[in-house]
């Protein structure tokens, strides 16, 4: 309704009222108001979750400088007994127990095992993210099909084909199926990757006179540094802490692994060195806490990005 010229609009009550806006509950107004205190709250969370995954590390560290009989004595991190015998006892071992030999065995495998990941996965990857061919989704979805597999279904055939063949009782089983792009996780880590970078520079490498061998070289692969490097530590990790296949295929002490020495140090009459064996698991974590903290770079960039920026 439209009113007289010369005469001011009235103004009811409701509309000469300001809007009522609910005040925010009391508890939630102090948080919003004190970012201090909230923040406080979140970092004491987080050290207190912090020093419940930690405490069972550094309770394995106090431990391996104690002695035998008073490893299980308490729940304190160190105790008046300080001792560094273990190291060395647990060093030498005795006649069958070298943990040099150990450690390099260890290192033999897991070097060799990071190189055929890296070398199969990404060729894999390449051949599914830029190739076409026929039934290129049916052998990918196969592949990813084997995720499903537990390694404990294909133990009993892949260990009754390596006896035919006459690898047991040498790193080849370890090491051998690495070269044949069989873990599916990093080829499908590789391709998620690969798919992301733009197919623009693969037609200007083209143009340059690459073939597909060339343009996997010096593009895919530069650019695909993260994603290698998260396979890298992950397989490393994997490779390293594998106690099943070292057990099943290495029987012969000169050819144990870390994880197999560690073993050997459980009794199961009794006489077992847990002074030696924390100490031992001490030293073992040593590469791979190296390792990590020199490729967390890498990871963050090859799981949280998915191209370039």
């Amino acid at each position: 309704m439209s009113t007289a010229p010369g005469l001011a609009a009235v103004r009811t009550p409701r509309q000469s009222r300001p809007a009522h806006r609910p005040r925010p509950p009391l508890f939630g107004r102090r948080l919003t108001r004190s970012p201090l205190l909230l923040a406080v709250a979140r970092h004491s969370g987080l050290i207190v979750l912090l020093v419940v995954m930690l405490y069972p590390l550094l309770w394995m560290v106090g431990a391996s400088f104690r002695p035998d009989n008073k490893v299980f004595t308490t729940l304190g991190l160190f105790t008046g007994d300080f001792t560094t015998s273990n190291y060395s006892s647990g060093w030498s071992g005795g006649d069958q127990l070298n943990f040099s030999r150990f450690f390099l065995n260890s290192l033999t495998i897991t070097v060799l095992a990071i190189l055929g990941n890296l070398l199969s996965c990404s060729l894999t990857a390449y051949a599914f993210a830029r190739l076409e061919f026929r039934f290129k989704r049916v052998l990918f979805a196969l592949v990813l099909g084997t995720l499903l597999l537990p390694y404990h279904v294909t133990m009993v055939p892949q260990y009754i084909l390596f006896n035919q063949l006459g690898w047991v009782n040498t790193i080849l089983p370890l090491v051998a199926p690495k070269y044949l792009a069989t873990d599916a996780f990093f080829v499908f880590l590789m391709v998620q990757f690969i798919r992301a970078l733009p197919r623009d520079l693969d037609d200007a490498a083209r143009i340059d006179g690459c073939g597909h061998l060339g343009i996997f070289c010096r593009v895919i692969l530069p650019l695909s540094v993260p994603a290698l490097g998260t396979t890298a530590l992950f397989t490393f990790i994997h490779t390293w802490n594998d106690f099943l296949g070292p057990m099943l295929y290495l029987t012969d002490p000169d050819h144990w692994t870390v994880s197999q020495g560690l073993g050997s140090f459980l009794d199961a009459t009794g006489q077992s060195s847990y002074g030696s064996l924390f100490a031992m698991s001490t030293l073992s974590l040593v590469p791979i806490v190296g390792f990590f903290i020199a490729a967390q770079r890498l990871l963050v960039e090859g799981v949280a990005t998915s191209g370039l920026k």
